[in-house]
């Protein structure tokens, strides 16, 4: 059984202490944020997803992992296809899938669904709007695609408050598979300029923590490549505190700085039909945030590696891989990918 054992990482960062009324002692601040990587859906995880009766039910994916997003504060996804209930369901190249995804998203605690992927317009404005109409009416937020530009100027930087912590959060993507973006809807594209322009009008006062989710990097590189270092290190300048990664569907290590901010470069795979070596899993991170004695904010982050077990796409922790009947062939799949991200995590 793969257990990393971590250090406490530790972001010190000044806030103005709460106005206590005269008597009362507010308990301190703290949350914890979990985020898993991209939810894909690739035509055999549809096929393995369909019921007798015709309908969708993708449940039995998240079952072993659904209890790290009920149980967090806040629980976020990166939601790598469209969403529609016309049918016409898709995988790769263009994916289109069930409205029942977001049900499970939804079932299994998930707040917010990332949108800004390369893979974002795979079915132009309908299928943004699609999308868009399906988690609202599930109650799950979204982030980086916009409708058009009045559902922009309300949703483009995320204002969550959660266990006295106030977040900040905004969502990027460097592309969309050079499909163009429909008039009138809005992609958050990666872009240098509108980066700065979206964190300076971030309203400081009434903000703990800003996180950034960005969808960056070159596929099935385990290494961060110079442009995605170039921009963590802008955004941390600006004023980011946690930047978390997606897109090259394997895993990429993570980092805090000697100020405590925190890059994760990419979480890897949470659910897809990849089974190549390294794409076959990801990570599940968990950063508590909390307040000291003194009122400052400490950042902490630790992970779960998980991979993914054909023919139901189950995703596994390794507290239930480890004892859960499998073939030889997947036992094998599933150490090897446990033993890579092990020692791509310690820099081996």
């Amino acid at each position: 059984m793969f257990v990393a054992a971590f250090v406490p990482l530790c972001f010190v960062q000044f806030v103005e202490p709460c106005q206590e009324p005269p008597g009362v002692k507010l308990p301190p601040r703290r949350m914890r944020m979990v985020v898993a990587g991209d939810l894909m859906q690739h035509t055999p995880q549809l096929t393995a997803a369909l019921q007798t009766d015709g309908g969708y039910d993708f449940t039995e994916s998240f079952r072993y992992v659904a209890q790290y997003f009920r149980q967090a504060d806040l629980a976020v996804v990166n939601l790598e296809t469209t969403l529609s209930r016309e049918g016409r369901y898709s995988g790769y190249p263009c994916f289109c899938s069930p409205a029942e995804v977001a049900y499970a998203m939804r079932d299994m605690g998930v707040d917010v669904a990332l949108l800004a992927n390369n893979h974002c317009l795979d079915r132009g404005a309908v299928g943004v709007k699609r999308t868009a109409d399906i988690l609202d009416e599930c109650g799950v937020e979204r982030m980086g695609v916009f409708r058009d530009s009045a559902d922009y100027s309300m949703n483009n930087v995320k204002y969550i408050r959660r266990g006295g912590v106030r977040l900040a959060m905004l969502n990027y993507t460097y592309g969309t598979n050079g499909i163009p973006v429909p008039k009138g809807v809005v992609v958050n594209r990666l872009d240098s300029a509108v980066v700065v322009r979206d964190l300076h009008s971030i309203r400081n006062d009434e903000v703990d923590c800003v996180v950034a989710f960005v969808h960056w990097g070159n596929e099935y590189e385990r290494r961060p490549n110079r442009n995605q270092r170039q921009m963590a290190e802008l955004m941390k300048r600006c004023g980011v505190d946690i930047i978390i990664g997606s897109h090259p569907h394997v895993v990429q290590p993570y980092e805090q700085d000697e100020e405590g901010k925190i890059v994760v470069y990419s979480l890897g795979n949470f659910v897809s039909n990849q089974r190549k070596r390294h794409t076959d899993g990801g990570l599940i991170v968990m950063i508590d945030i909390e307040e000291d004695a003194s009122g400052e904010l400490k950042y902490y982050i630790n992970h779960v590696p998980v991979w993914v077990h054909l023919p139901k796409y189950r995703i596994l922790p390794p507290e239930v891989a480890d004892t859960l009947s499998m073939n030889v062939a997947a036992r094998e799949a599933y150490h090897l990918f446990m033993s890579d991200t092990r020692k791509l995590l310690l820099g081996e």
